[in-house]
């Protein structure tokens, strides 16, 4: 049997084929079990071994290129007879589905991009944290009442695995603050840092409270950092971020880790009204909003990681804090702190 000349013919043929009906009479014509390659595959038995050497890679060889040839004439004339019936050259292609980041995320990245612009470094801390650092070295020792404004998620059994048992047992932080104590420890001043990052408290969650949230912390140290320093800081960043008219209020508050303590208020123009929540609000301007607890650092706080606030070397400093939540809800109106927690697609791609 002339293989060559069988290989050539088959090949001539298909050539031809534009329909799927003739490419399956030239699969049962070269293919089939009746074929004259399957016949001759089938008749290798009665020849030597020589010759079964000899032709049998060859014939085999044929076969399998053949089945190759016919299945890529398959799949072209299927898609070539489905562009024909079923493509329309005018309808708009497919919008390509492409990943999203979550609001939090974005208001958080903002956030950060706002303040690396003010010069402030971005700094991270554990989000399970000792007692120590968490509230006596923020001047909140254990007997102290102010540990009842945070509803803490104390971590059971879980003291056998911190290094330093004066640290205390472990929870879940409820603010970033201890980062700050974290920072100072290891970093002299001057400096200015900023810190984002996910705290927990033990509350009963509704449209405004949730027991996961995120804040950042801001914190600048220095020789010479007052109150004025912190109005210019905020007063900026609340500019930028909402980027329209805005009124500030700052009011005397109280905070075991500053003194003085000050609380920001914001309200917007006409155009924004904003209830506390994020929703609209009625009437010619917005609500004043409670937005920022902040005051000047509390000397016991520098005490604890050795700075000096007193004599020629004394140091002193301003923070603040804001919860990225509530940002986010004031900025977009978003009227229930758990649309967040939702994994709902349909809020998500909103942003």
């Amino acid at each position: 049997m002339d293989l060559e000349k069988l290989r050539h013919q088959a090949l001539e043929d298909l050539k031809t084929i534009k329909d799927p009906a003739p490419l399956e009479i030239w699969r049962i014509k070269y293919l089939g079990r009746k074929s004259e390659l399957s016949r001759f595959l089938r008749s290798l038995a009665d020849l030597s071994l020589e010759e079964r050497r000899a032709l049998g890679p060859k014939a085999n060889g044929l076969r399998q290129e053949l089945e190759e040839l016919y299945d890529k004439k398959a799949v072209l004339l299927k898609a070539k007879s489905y562009q024909l019936k079923a493509f329309d050259i005018t309808r708009p292609g497919r919008k390509i589905s492409r990943g999203h980041l979550h609001p939090l995320t974005l208001v958080e990245n903002e956030v950060k991009e706002i303040f690396r612009n003010l010069n402030f470094s971005i700094v991270e801390g554990p989000e399970l944290e000792t007692e120590y650092y968490n509230f006596d070295a923020l001047n909140i020792p254990q007997d102290h009442p102010a540990r009842d404004m945070w509803d803490t998620l104390y971590v059971k059994n879980q003291k056998s695995k911190i290094k330093n048992q004066n640290e205390g047992g472990l929870l879940m932080r409820t603010h970033t603050s201890p980062v700050q104590i974290r920072y100072m420890e290891k970093h002299q001043p001057p400096f200015q840092i900023i810190v984002p990052g996910r705290v927990f408290r033990h509350e009963a969650t509704d449209a405004s409270h949730e027991v996961n949230f995120h804040q950042f912390e801001g914190l600048m140290v220095g020789k010479d950092v007052s109150l004025a320093n912190f109005k210019f800081v905020v007063m900026e960043f609340f500019k930028k971020f909402f980027k329209k008219p805005i009124e500030f209020r700052i009011r005397p508050s109280y905070f075991p880790f500053t003194e003085p303590s000050v609380e920001v208020d914001v309200r917007f123009g006409q155009l924004s009204n904003v209830s506390a929540q994020g929703g609209s609000a009625s009437g010619g301007k917005g609500q004043w909003l409670e937005i920022m607890g902040a005051g000047m650092v509390h000397p016991k706080v520098f005490e604890a990681v050795k700075y000096p606030s007193t004599g020629s070397g004394r140091v002193q400093g301003f923070a603040f804090g804001a919860g990225i939540e509530r940002l986010a809800m004031i900025k977009y109106k978003i009227p229930d702190i758990r649309l967040f927690y939702s994994s709902d697609l349909r809020f998500i791609r909103q942003f």
